[in-house]
């Protein structure tokens, strides 16, 4: 047998055997590996000296921790804005990188960049993955863009005009049980309670064309719904239980599991239930019986649409597109609602000027209801719910993992493979792009003001090609359900001040409470 020497460490003349030719040789590509990625560390910790960083808590942690989902939290990260003014480098650990942007001229680059280059960062958005799929929020590639271009027409005018009645009825049902609740001596109301389930029961009508009576009556879905958001939100801060092996040996893991086939079976049923009828129909005979109704929802238009080479979506990418649509679509429009209540409870003189423009705008119309033309005919209650969106967004981060190097417009340059946080909250707060960033002042947003500001400065539903596609469906059952509340209530503040809680989105610890009045008759 051939002896290779070993001298040169010490050990003399030994066999080679195979064995220690594979031990060498996995040594060697070991540290092969980590010289590599040392080498790469060192290059990417230079290229990010030109980036200011906050004081790190250690080497070891970095900054790990300095900023938790807690009023604080949000402090600390106005204080970032305020301090550094457009980007910082902040360490998680002691070798992974995030660049943290407040200022529209660095976000442009990130947002506006292809989404093959800045694609979504799927730490925490693959938590979500077992519920809602491939959808828009998750898909990437070709799958993304594909199905971005067949979605767009879901959220055409057209589709969404007799939306609006199903906003009305929904609003009306709340507004009936907060007068019953006041009757009994409850004045006293969670708005993230109340509004959920109405934007919840809003949208069961508008995707599946389903009354659950969720807001006066329990509902297995609804309440399956409500269960994942939380049982996220939950995970995203227990770093132990990022690994799935692990979360699903836990009993939120089971129930999180149950959760997802409970919902994945009432939206799978919905479809099969629409397929059958299809065939029998015909398309044709289809969209006409949908005319009689006034309304196409959600899952028909998924059913009818077809890419550019005639293929439809599969049940499972239709499946996935509600799932995403019943998420993204309750919570924020909640979060948005809840928030500019408690704005205008605390500035009733925008509340009363608010409710004048919606009397004058209903007198002498029965019922009292608001109509899709009537949305343009509400500029100061617009101006309302775009300030309360830039102090409260209901999404206050979003993130970006670069795939390739992202040059800044002062020649700064991003690494690859550093993760960008794009801080919606940093930049709605940030004294450079808005003077007293925590004042609520809608004038900020009447047309005459907003002439010279980047309209990167305001991003509560993002920007770019990845923009939430959604926005004016929330934003017109936003407009709709704030007018007819003003209408007939008065909104005053709770006992307590709220603490502000950022999860999946901007909630406030322990509820929302405000006190509501029921007012008397619009005067005619």
């Amino acid at each position: 047998m051939s002896q290779l020497s070993l001298s040169w460490l010490g050990l003399g003349q030994l066999a080679a055997s195979p064995w220690h030719l594979l031990l060498l040789a996995g040594a060697a590509w070991l540290l092969a590996r980590i010289l590599t990625w040392s080498y790469r560390l060192h290059d990417i910790c230079c290229r990010l000296r030109c980036f200011p960083q906050p004081p790190r808590r250690n080497w070891f942690w970095g900054h790990l921790g300095l900023i938790q989902s807690s009023e604080e939290g949000l402090l600390y990260t106005q204080d970032l804005a305020s301090t550094y003014g457009d980007v910082c480098c902040w360490w998680v650990g002691p070798w992974n990188a995030v660049i943290r942007i407040f200022h529209p001229t660095c976000i442009k680059p990130v947002l506006f960049a292809p989404a093959a280059i800045a694609p979504k960062d799927m730490v925490f958005y693959s938590f979500l993955k077992p519920w809602l799929g491939d959808g828009l929020l998750l898909s990437a590639g070709d799958k993304w863009g594909s199905h971005r271009r067949m979605l767009t027409p879901a959220f055409h005018f057209n589709i969404l005009k007799p939306y609006v009645k199903i906003f009305n009825g929904s609003v009306n049902v709340m507004h009936a049980k907060w007068k019953r609740l006041v009757s009994e001596g409850s004045n006293h109301l969670d708005m993230f309670e109340h509004i959920s389930l109405m934007t919840l029961d809003s949208l069961q009508k508008c995707v599946f064309s389903f009354d659950s009576n969720c807001q006066e009556k329990p509902s297995e879905y609804i309440a399956a719904i409500l269960e994942l958001s939380a049982l996220v939100a939950k995970r995203h801060q227990q770093i132990l239980l990022h690994t799935d092996f692990l979360y699903y040996l836990t009993p939120d893991g089971q129930r999180f599991r149950r959760a997802c086939r409970l919902v994945h079976n009432f939206t799978d049923a919905v479809i099969q239930e629409r397929r059958r009828t299809l065939p029998d129909q015909g398309v044709d005979d289809f969209l006409e019986a949908k005319a009689k109704t006034k309304t196409l929802d959600f899952i028909d238009v998924l059913l009818l649409t077809k890419d550019e080479d005639g293929k439809q979506l599969s049940d499972e990418d239709i499946r996935a597109e509600a799932d995403t649509f019943m998420f993204e679509g309750h919570d924020t429009t909640a979060s948005g609602l809840s928030w500019v209540l408690y704005n205008l409870a605390k500035h009733p003189e925008y509340q009363e000027r608010c409710r004048q423009e919606v009397q004058e705008l209903l007198r002498d119309r029965e019922p009292q209801e608001i109509e899709w033309d009537d949305l343009a005919q509400l500029p100061f209650l617009t101006m309302c719910i775009k300030e309360s969106l830039r102090l409260h967004p209901s999404v206050t981060v979003i993130s970006r993992c670069c795939s390739q190097d992202i040059v800044l417009p002062d020649g700064r340059v991003i690494p690859k493979g550093v993760t960008c946080l794009i801080s919606i909250f940093g930049t709605h707060h940030n004294p450079s792009v808005w003077p007293d960033p925590q004042v609520y002042n809608p004038f900020r947003f009447d047309p005459e003001n907003i002439k010279e500001r980047s309209p990167l400065a305001f991003i509560p539903f993002s920007a770019g090609p990845r923009n939430c596609i959604g926005q004016t469906f929330a934003l017109t059952e936003m407009k709709v359900v704030l007018a007819l509340t003003l209408l007939r209530f008065r909104v005053l503040p709770g006992e307590e001040e709220p603490r502000r809680k950022p999860e999946l989105i901007l909630r406030a610890e322990g509820g929302l409470w405000l006190r509501v009045e029921p007012l008397s008759a619009v005067p005619r």
